[in-house]
């Protein structure tokens, strides 16, 4: 693999991972939580942060976390639903989500962080609803939120990035609420997984095909797979938000990824990518303090600021 030199020393003290991050889940929601755990940030006083329930599609409670920058003006603020990643199953953390806060601090917006339901004990369409009507009450509560109803983003990684997609698609399709912009990071779009880069990373220290293929396996019952599960299979990507897509060149979804792109593109929907060579899915955890981590978040910080501003 052709490895970016600020991470080779990363990878080759990393050990591998089971194919199957399903299959014993408590290990694997462990395994990320302490992964995580050195990026948490302490109470600074930079973010307040108020802990609300959304009424869900099921008659279940969503749990979210509101978080806005402290001192912000009077006026409301852009809005931004985060949704964490972790392959549908994992990535749910006692705090709010680093790249939540990033989203909060560093583009002056208030950020709602969806807890939705997971794999494996709730498949697909469970997850996705519980985002979508997080995303109504977002956009039915923006006044009372201090938010802007007419400066509301969806950004997700990985997962996250799948559902960010989908809300996209769906907003579209059922009439609302409106989305300003949406910031893809390292989606996950496609369970054929049938891209060149699907099949070309196979190291077991990375995501790779085969725990692509578990993720997907648990995430969709048998059937027709929806355009809101895996949003590649959508015919028509017109009328939907200007996007931002992050990809990395040792990802086995890098090529989907730059497929949805251009073909947001072809659609006429306004895109802005921005490719890594070198890296791997989420290598911005296990490198957060080389220089490539910190220009990468801040890329797609920029890129979601500017949207939210102009």
């Amino acid at each position: 693999m052709n490895v970016h030199p600020e991470l080779a020393g990363v990878l080759a003290g990393m050990a591998p991972r089971p194919d199957d991050p399903v299959a014993d889940i408590e290990a694997t929601r462990a395994g990320f939580k302490a992964l995580m755990a050195p990026l948490m940030r302490p109470d600074d006083g930079a973010v307040l942060i108020e802990k609300a329930a959304v009424p869900g599609p099921d008659g279940n409670e969503i749990p979210v976390q509101i978080l806005r920058p402290a001192g912000a003006g009077p006026g409301p603020l852009p809005a931004v639903l985060y949704i964490h990643g972790g392959g549908f199953s994992y990535g749910e953390l006692d705090g709010p989500s680093p790249m939540a806060r990033d989203v909060c601090t560093e583009t002056g917006s208030l950020v709602v962080n969806v807890h939705y339901r997971l794999v494996p004990e709730h498949p697909f369409p469970a997850g996705f609803e519980d985002c979508y009507a997080t995303l109504r009450w977002l956009a039915a509560n923006a006044d009372a939120l201090g938010a802007d109803p007419a400066r509301i983003a969806v950004a997700g990684a990985s997962a996250g990035g799948c559902l960010a997609a989908a809300l996209c698609l769906a907003a579209r399709d059922r009439g609302g609420p409106a989305i300003a912009f949406q910031t893809l990071l390292i989606p996950c779009l496609d369970d054929r997984l049938a891209t060149p880069s699907s099949h070309r990373i196979t190291d077991p220290r990375l995501t790779n095909r085969a725990k692509m293929r578990a993720m997907w396996d648990a995430y969709l019952p048998c059937g027709a797979v929806s355009p809101y599960a895996a949003p590649a299979r959508a015919d028509d990507l017109s009328g939907l938000p200007p996007a931002y897509v992050l990809t990395c060149g040792l990802d086995p979804l890098r090529d989907e990824g730059l497929d949805y792109a251009r073909r947001l593109m072809e659609a006429g929907v306004p895109v802005e990518v921005k490719d890594v060579p070198g890296a791997w899915h989420l290598f911005e955890a296990s490198a957060p303090g080389t220089d490539l981590a910190r220009r990468t978040t801040r890329h797609w910080l920029t890129a979601l600021y500017a949207a939210l501003t102009s």
